[in-house]
């Protein structure tokens, strides 16, 4: 980055303090019904939202907004969106009613020139996003963007996307990844009604473990071009949109920074609840 670009960026920023560089998290959120049900995993988000350093603004790559092109909201208020069914009432009145930052989303489109993203007035925080941050920011004091999913690109365009949102890690903004790392719903194994029950298949157990080795090592290459890792990623992911969120909150690890796990579960088979926090 030039210097000039660097003298705009800080202009374009000036309402957000410089801080030291902010942690990057991956979350797997799972089940929605985390939401509304007091568990390991909601208690985990509960105590690193204590632990981290409180941010200025959260940017989300929720796997539940795909669109085509790359979109982030740039709403004041955004609403708050239930995007599934069959579940109890309860999970419907959920309501997480943080502002969002038009011109955060305008510094982000302008600093990321190159990718075309443009701001989005419709969408607002998905499951995917107000899940855990009701836990993790419960007085939804923060303001919140999500940033879309492109369905069309392949994993090294989010990858290097992402490397383009590394300086809001200076001005305060806590970029979160929310998915699951494996994430078949067709072969989830339910018993009982509950979907946090600790089951993994064999081979989702293996591969778990392969993603957690490549994670550690700092081998982004090797998840980037995740087909050739095992014969059993087209099982654990049949679709990627649970898997891209991981991939962006990889890419912000900057040197000699470590990638250390948390709610490092396989549950109901075929759904992972491990989740990475880089700092």
């Amino acid at each position: 980055m030039t210097t000039n670009s660097l003298q705009h960026l800080h202009k374009q920023l000036s309402y957000l303090k410089d801080t030291p560089l902010m942690p990057v998290l991956f979350v797997g959120h799972g089940t929605p019904m985390n939401a509304i049900e007091d568990n390991e995993f909601a208690q985990k988000w509960i105590e690193l939202g204590k632990e981290i350093p409180h941010p200025q603004a959260i940017l989300c790559i929720s796997a539940h907004w795909e669109t085509r092109g790359t979109f982030v909201t740039a709403m004041q208020s955004p609403k708050t969106i239930h995007d599934f069914y069959g579940f109890p009432r309860e999970l419907y009145m959920q309501q997480y009613q943080a502002q969002g930052f038009s011109d955060l989303a305008n510094d982000i489109k302008e600093n990321t020139s190159k990718f075309n993203l443009e701001t989005d007035y419709e969408w607002g925080l998905d499951h995917g996003t107000w899940s855990v941050l009701k836990y993790f920011y419960p007085k939804a004091d923060i303001p919140v963007l999500q940033l879309s999913l492109d369905y069309t690109k392949d994993m090294q365009y989010h990858y290097d996307l992402a490397k383009e949102l590394m300086y809001l890690r200076r001005k305060g903004v806590l970029i979160i990844g929310s998915g699951n790392m494996i994430h078949n719903l067709r072969m989830l194994q339910v018993e009982g009604g509950d979907f946090n029950a600790q089951y993994g298949y064999d081979w989702a157990i293996e591969l778990n473990e392969l993603f957690k080795e490549k994670i550690q090592k700092g081998d982004h290459s090797a998840l980037i071009h995740y087909k050739s890792l095992s014969k059993w990623t087209q099982l654990s992911m049949p679709t990627l949109d649970h898997y891209i969120p991981m991939i962006y909150a990889l890419a912000l690890q900057a040197e000699g920074e470590q990638a250390s796990m948390f709610n490092d579960k396989i549950v109901a088979g075929a759904l992972s609840m491990t989740s990475i926090i880089i700092n």
